[in-house]
């Protein structure tokens, strides 16, 4: 049973922190304590250093964790210690508006695990047996993405796809071929990724994640960009923006048919907006969905100005989804294997972010 400190990734505030010392966490009646083996890094997780985010200070971050269990409560059932665990990080009151309607991903009180309480950049940490699951057939470092895919699947109900779509998935992160292959495996008849030429694309048509890829040229991609239009004349019924860039984003309304759904989908600046002709919106009749991680003050709409002309469906993070995670990574329906690409200790987290940020890696994991 282990006593004392540990070692931690603590922030005192945005932009500061400090490898240093805490108390390990105390164990309750309900709670499953996990040594750390892995913690995923998530684009999330870049925003929350910069102070974005619903994030709360001070922090040990880190939403991504899978490790071993040493200690369990007296009423712990069906845990014993040595299992291999994930636990879903989503906190909800049970109380609030939203919550007694039984729409708890709304939750006026929405927490998490690494970005308003203490998460997995840690040795240890522990969740209520409610929120653990075991894991038997992925690696510590695959399992990282079960986190991941619980949001996926929850954009994936968000969007309610019908079978035989086109769809057109603009990004080539985590997520983004986890929802890829959630679509292939749900109705979508064909699967078009869009991306930057390197790693992410490579690993990509590894995995099978799409059934088309348009590799684009960092450079010069507006010739890529016209073909797929030109190629595409009646755009696709679904358009998927995964990226997190402004830019992309505004142009993502360029590529969705007529009737079809735009799904917002990827972590931007809280400063980021997007500009669409309320006309085109209303004359093509396109729906637009919002599947990301986002400040809970913000959450109504993107561009409420634009409510009465079409329909926006909000989604934030996730609730109840990683049991179906759980069943389609570890069960091997969708597959995550060799999207970690780097391994950083506790020490180089600064390394890590930069190497995100630098867009060279797919999923980066600390190792505590």
């Amino acid at each position: 049973m282990p006593e004392g400190t540990m070692r931690a990734l603590w922030y005192s505030e945005p932009t500061k922190f400090e490898v240093r010392k805490v108390p390990i966490p105390k164990v309750g009646d309900d709670d499953v304590l996990l040594k750390v083996s892995v913690c995923g890094v998530c684009g999330t997780d870049g925003h929350i250093h910069d102070g974005e985010f619903i994030a709360k200070f001070p922090l040990i971050p880190g939403h991504e964790a899978i490790g071993r269990v040493v200690e369990v409560g007296k009423n712990v059932k069906g845990f014993q210690l040595g299992d291999r665990v994930v636990a879903d990080v989503s906190i909800l009151c049970d109380n609030c508006f939203y919550c007694r309607r039984g729409q708890a991903v709304l939750c006026e009180n929405f927490g998490a695990r690494g970005v308003t309480l203490d998460g997995g950049f840690a040795e240890y940490i522990v969740y209520h047996q409610k929120k653990c699951y075991k894991i038997h057939n992925l690696t510590d470092e695959e399992s990282t993405l079960l986190e991941p895919a619980a949001c996926a699947i929850h954009g994936l109900d968000k969007l309610n796809p019908q079978v035989g779509l086109d769809v057109l998935l603009l990004g080539a992160g985590p997520t983004g071929l986890i929802l890829a292959q959630l679509l292939k495996l749900n109705g979508a008849h064909r699967v078009v990724i869009a991306a930057n030429k390197g790693i992410k694309m490579d690993i990509a048509k590894r995995l099978e994640a799409g059934d088309e890829y348009i590799e684009l040229d960092r450079q010069n991609p507006g010739p890529q960009w016209e073909k797929l239009k030109k190629d595409n004349p009646y755009g696709f019924d679904v358009v998927v923006e995964a990226t997190g860039v402004e830019k992309i984003a505004q142009d993502s309304i360029n590529y969705v048919r007529r009737g079809g759904t735009i799904m917002i989908y990827g972590v931007y600046e809280n400063k980021a907006l997007i500009h669409w002709p309320p006309s085109k919106i209303f004359g093509d009749e396109i729906t637009v969905r919002a599947s990301t991680y986002r400040p809970l003050e913000s959450s109504e709409t993107y561009i409420t100005s634009l409510s009465i002309c079409y329909q926006i469906l909000g989604s934030f993070s996730q609730a109840y989804c990683f049991p179906r995670a759980v069943a389609y990574l570890d069960g091997g329906k969708v597959k995550v294997k060799g999207m970690v690409t780097d391994v950083f200790k506790l020490e180089e987290y600064q390394a890590a972010l930069d190497k995100m940020n630098s867009r060279t890696a797919l999923k980066i994991v600390i190792k505590p």
